[in-house]
This record gives structure tokens, C-alpha cells and sequence, in this order.
């Protein structure tokens, strides 16, 4: 049976003939919140937000921690869009959507901007990562959903008025 012999020469960092691309490092904006101030989830939030991030190989550019509902203008989120704006950061990363958006069409608003400026969107315990081909997808599905529950709430506004304007 014949033995086979390692080679003692470097191997190249080709995959299958071609050139191996280099991971690209993002800057990311890690966004933590809670409605209120006698939540303890906080921390946790920060600790897989930091994590994560760190798995990816990305650094942390800005961090903001919030504490307020959903109706309340969110300062520190707007600090966050801000440093997009000024390509500060790469991606968003947040711990649920809920966390980030008011309402979905607030949501679907602030990912369009984001992709809009090139600045990627994760939210981990959704799996949700707008930096991939199947995450962009899925933000499409969200979008589609968005407006078909916009367009079913609005024909239910039109019937209601409609039923009250025959009395």
C-alpha cells in the first residue's frame, strides 16, 4: 500500500483555484434597550451584543444603551443613525427588533435608510443579518408583510367608517 507524503511547502490560501478573500472588518454600533428603568436585561443585552460581535471578528465603534418605551423619541438610537450617516460605523447590531423599531413601519424606515447608506443591520435573536444575501431576502418578506398589514388595517378603517356613515 503506498504511503502518502506531506508536503513540507506552505500552502497557498487559495479555496478550490481561486484567491481567498479577506474578511472585511466592520465597525459595528451595538444598540441596547429596555422600556423600563426596572428592567435588568440590560447587561445581558450588552454582554451578547459584545460577544457577538467579537465572533465576527468586528470591532465595536459606538455602544448606546437606552431606557425608554416605544412611544418616546429614542436619543441614543438617533446618535446611532447619526454615526451611520457619517459612515462611522458598518452595522447596526441590536438584540431584538423590537428593541430597535417603534412600529414596523418605523422599522422598515430606518433598515431602508440603513441599506440606503450601505450600513448593515443585525438583530441576533431573530438571526436576522441584512449583511448576507438571505438576510436582505428576508428583510424583503418583512417589507411585503409590512404593507399587506398596513393595506388590511386601512380597509379595515374604510369598512368602519363606512358601516358608521349609513346611520
Amino acid at each position: 500500500m503506498p504511503v502518502k507524503r506531506v508536503s513540507r511547502e506552505a500552502k497557498s490560501g487559495d479555496v478550490f483555484g481561486q484567491p481567498r478573500r479577506t474578511a472585511r472588518m466592520f465597525r459595528a454600533g451595538l444598540y441596547a434597550r429596555v422600556s423600563t428603568n426596572d428592567q435588568q436585561t440590560l447587561p445581558m443585552q450588552n454582554r451578547a451584543l459584545r460577544e457577538y460581535a467579537a465572533r465576527r471578528g468586528w470591532t465595536v465603534g459606538m455602544q448606546v444603551r437606552e431606557v425608554s418605551s416605544g412611544a418616546v423619541e429614542r436619543k441614543a438610537r438617533e446618535q446611532l443613525m447619526e454615526a451611520a450617516r457619517r459612515r462611522e460605523i458598518d452595522v447596526v447590531l441590536v438584540w431584538r427588533l423590537d428593541r430597535w423599531g417603534r412600529s414596523v413601519t418605523d422599522l422598515l424606515a430606518t433598515l431602508q435608510e440603513m441599506e440606503h447608506l450601505g450600513v448593515g443591520f443585525v438583530s441576533l435573536t431573530e438571526a436576522l443579518d441584512l449583511t448576507t444575501p438571505a438576510g436582505r431576502a428576508m428583510a424583503g418578506l418583512l417589507a411585503i408583510f409590512a404593507d399587506y398589514a398596513e393595506c388590511a388595517i386601512m380597509q379595515s378603517h374604510c369598512a368602519e367608517i363606512a358601516m358608521w356613515s349609513a346611520f
